[in-house]
């Protein structure tokens, strides 16, 4: 057994304190033989819950590029962060200590033509199921399904699965020990998903009053992504041939900081992702946290603190719900 001491006054509450760390997990249990290491001030480390390490606007990145984009992370206090869904594959960095931990989700799941080309497994209905299934041995107990996307025959944004798809290959990720997360832009499928029993919804704009009650009361998750959706007005610029999208895109960009604010109200727990990678920059979950301020959350809960922890308790991401559910 591995053990560091480090002494020094913890923010934000100034106490005095000494920690151990024990095989990466942080103890206030002492620890005889543990090599003081650090003495000083000790500050949290934080949770990107939505990002892309492995990932860039076309797809897949070599190792040094995934170095770059975890030192980004790092630097901006990131010790903890979710992925969810490359292509790359990231195992290596599990090997370096200088470096965040992540939790992955594999590739995203995505109807064929209804995703950003290049960044998921693209697979019909009928092989959801078994699709699902690789990706869970991929991941480290998330799985990340597109539920949304536009459907340039519609003109609009419209879920990409047929219910009964939907809902069994949620129940078969659940057999296996996996959460499953689903990306959401829209209204028609924040419904489906909902009662089909996911995890946790990414974005999740077009949440109405009934179904963030309904989040609350099953304990599905929702990361916002603010500084994702802030991009929003950008995207129906260019959608100059889509002129329904366009308005629908600008109306969610609108009303989501309301929708945040209400689902906080209503207990659904609620966590700081930046969503980072593919066209956005690294680095930013500061950026995030101020977006969830802003739209009404306190500090402690925009930094992803369950509502009975303290905000020091985010030293030990042991207490976070999207570690590994194995």
């Amino acid at each position: 057994m591995t053990a560091l001491h480090v002494r020094g006054v913890v923010l934000p509450d100034g106490e005095q304190r000494d920690l151990w760390i024990v095989d990466g997990r942080i103890s206030t249990t002492p620890v005889s033989d543990a090599t003081t290491v650090a003495e000083g001030w000790i500050v949290p480390g934080l949770v990107d819950a939505h990002c892309h390490i492995g990932l860039e606007a076309h797809g897949a990145i070599e190792e040094d590029e995934q170095e770059r984009q975890a030192f980004a992370e790092r630097a901006a206090g990131v010790l903890l962060a979710r992925d969810c869904g490359v292509p790359s594959d990231t195992r290596w960095m599990d090997d370096r200590a200088d470096l965040p931990r992540i939790i992955r989700a594999g590739r995203h799941i995505a109807a064929p033509k209804r995703y950003i080309r290049g960044f998921g497994v693209e697979v019909e209905p009928p092989a959801l199921v078994e699709t699902v299934e690789a990706q869970a041995a991929r991941g480290d107990g998330w799985v990340k399904i597109v539920g949304d996307w536009i459907d340039r025959d519609a003109g609009d944004l419209r879920p990409c699965w047929p219910v009964p798809a939907l809902s069994a290959a949620i129940a078969r990720a659940h057999e296996l020990g996996a959460r499953v997360t689903t990306h959401v832009f829209g209204e028609a499928t924040l419904p489906e998903v909902i009662e089909a029993g996911v995890d946790c919804i990414e974005h999740g704009t077009g949440l109405s009053d009934d179904l963030i009650g309904a989040m609350a009361e099953r304990q599905i998750a929702l990361v916002p992504t603010l500084i994702n959706i802030a991009n929003f007005p950008t995207i129906a610029a260019q959608a100059e041939r889509f002129p329904v999208y366009a308005g629908h895109m600008l109306r969610l960009h609108d009303n989501v900081g309301t929708m945040v604010a209400s689902a906080y109200e209503a207990g659904v727990q609620i966590y700081a992702g930046t969503d980072a990678g593919g066209a956005l920059a690294h680095g930013r979950i500061a950026d995030e946290v101020a977006a969830l301020i802003a739209a009404g959350l306190p500090a402690p809960a925009a930094i992803g603190m369950p509502r009975r922890a303290v905000l020091t308790g985010l030293v030990d991401p042991s207490v976070m719900s999207f570690s590994n559910p194995s």
